[in-house]
């Protein structure tokens, strides 16, 4: 076999692997280990694998990661976060379906100090769900807001994968963070468009609260919400401004997250330990996924598989907007089975190349890339959001009736990628401010 076979040949034979649930990462990197050993033999092979995992992980710009996590479990833990749906919720009573639109804007903030998806729908999900059964919104509508509104961590910064987008495509983290913004709030406003537009036409669905606070009521909450607000404007005006790194700004978030809970007076042994023990294990995880896709990248490179698709991209004179359709059916049928972090590491080997050879904006392909994969944590008929709202709601209700909320949300979130494609200055306007 060619070198261009073996890498066609190696792909075939991860997608396999995943289909018998091999776990992502052990998948990616032992590909491309075998596959380099078929390419090199075995000296070049140990030294990649031996190489490989010291030089990503010692990625300068990596070290956020662990920090950003910890800034959000510790906000977590020292409920930080616990009164921003109440906050949502006074201020947005008024408006048509307030409680799912409370969740939203719940979600939106509690992204900008996670970075997680998961961790943001499985925290709303607690506090948001429980409550609008309460009021006896519809069961769908209930369940499918917090799924959809939970991917809004994959967006808006601190995005855990923008960071790792920016590390293999090579581009500015921070400039990757405040293109996230817009396209963040862009995604909240759609939802909350179709929530309002719902309880419109079906009142039913989201039955009137009957709530009528006051303007006191609504400023106290308002103060309740400042340490996480400190937090979010700390870190993303730092960035904007350019006082600091991603890198440094991950640091700054976490040491405000432990000064604001003891503060607050809810730092304890017993905190640091959980928040500590689950950055280290959600590190963990993302970085033998990150690990494996860079083994199989450079075996990729070997094969001239990438090269082989770029030039057969600019062979065709294919349109970059025929490209990220492709990229698009991709990034759904995969989101149907994978986790969104592992279809990224996935692919970028693949698509990063075809991009860069149409001449594809970098900091813009990494925007669409996340919208894609927001896309897919709600996908059936493996949303892995549906299934942290399912654990979280038990028997109360069906996976089916979630599905079928989500479905909804799925409408507006086309509506969003279709905005980001024909109008590429709603994802690159901010970063081009930085200069």
């Amino acid at each position: 076999m060619s070198d261009l076979q073996i890498g066609f040949f190696g792909l075939f034979v991860m997608v396999l692997l995943m289909l018998l649930y091999v776990p992502v990462g052990v998948a990616l990197g032992f590909v491309g280990a075998v596959g380099i050993y078929f390419l090199l033999g075995t000296g070049p092979m140990l030294g990649v694998i031996t190489a490989i995992p010291y030089d990503f992980a010692a990625h300068w710009t990596l070290s956020s990661v662990p920090m950003f996590l910890l800034m959000g479990y510790v906000a977590f833990h020292a409920k930080l976060t616990d009164g921003l749906f109440r906050t949502a919720r006074l201020w947005l009573s008024a408006l048509p379906g307030g409680l799912a639109i409370a969740s939203i804007g719940g979600a939106a903030g509690f992204s900008a100090v996670t970075g997680s998806s998961l961790a943001c729908a499985a925290a709303m999900g607690r506090i948001a769900v429980p409550e609008m059964l309460r009021y006896n919104y519809d069961k769908g509508l209930a369940s499918g807001v917090v799924a959809a509104a939970g991917t809004i961590g994959s967006m808006i910064p601190p995005s855990i994968m923008l960071i790792i987008y920016g590390v293999f495509a090579e581009v500015p983290i921070g400039k990757l963070f405040v293109a996230g913004i817009i396209p963040g709030l862009l995604t909240a406003l759609m939802f909350a468009g179709m929530v309002v537009a719902r309880v419109k036409i079906n009142p039913s669905l989201a039955p009137d609260q009957d709530l009528r606070p006051t303007w006191q009521e609504r400023f106290y909450a308002l103060g309740e919400t400042w340490p996480l607000l400190l937090i979010i404007l700390a870190v993303i005006g730092g960035l904007f401004l350019g006082v600091f790194t991603p890198t440094e700004a991950g640091a700054v978030g976490a040491l405000m997250s432990f000064v604001v809970a003891a503060m607050k007076r809810k730092l304890n042994f017993e905190l640091i330990k959980k928040s500590v023990s689950e950055t280290l294990v959600s590190t963990a995880a993302i970085f033998v996924i990150a690990i494996g896709a860079a083994i199989l990248t450079r075996f990729l490179a070997l094969t001239g598989v990438p090269d082989f698709l770029s030039d057969l991209v600019l062979a065709a004179a294919v349109e970059p907007l025929m490209i990220l359709f492709g990229m698009a059916i991709v990034y759904l049928l995969l989101g149907m089975f994978l986790d969104p972090i592992g279809i990224m590491l996935l692919t970028l080997p693949i698509f990063l190349p075809v991009a860069e050879a149409a001449d594809i904006n970098l900091i813009w392909f990494g925007i669409l890339i996340a919208k894609f994969l927001e896309i897919a944590l709600i996908t059936p008929p493996v949303g892995l959001n549906v299934f942290v709202i399912k654990g979280i709601v038990g028997d109360a209700i069906s996976t089916v009736t979630i599905f079928r909320g989500i479905m909804w949300f799925l409408v507006a979130d086309v509506v969003t990628m279709a905005l980001l494609i024909i109008f590429p200055e709603i994802s690159l306007w901010l970063p081009q401010l930085m200069g």
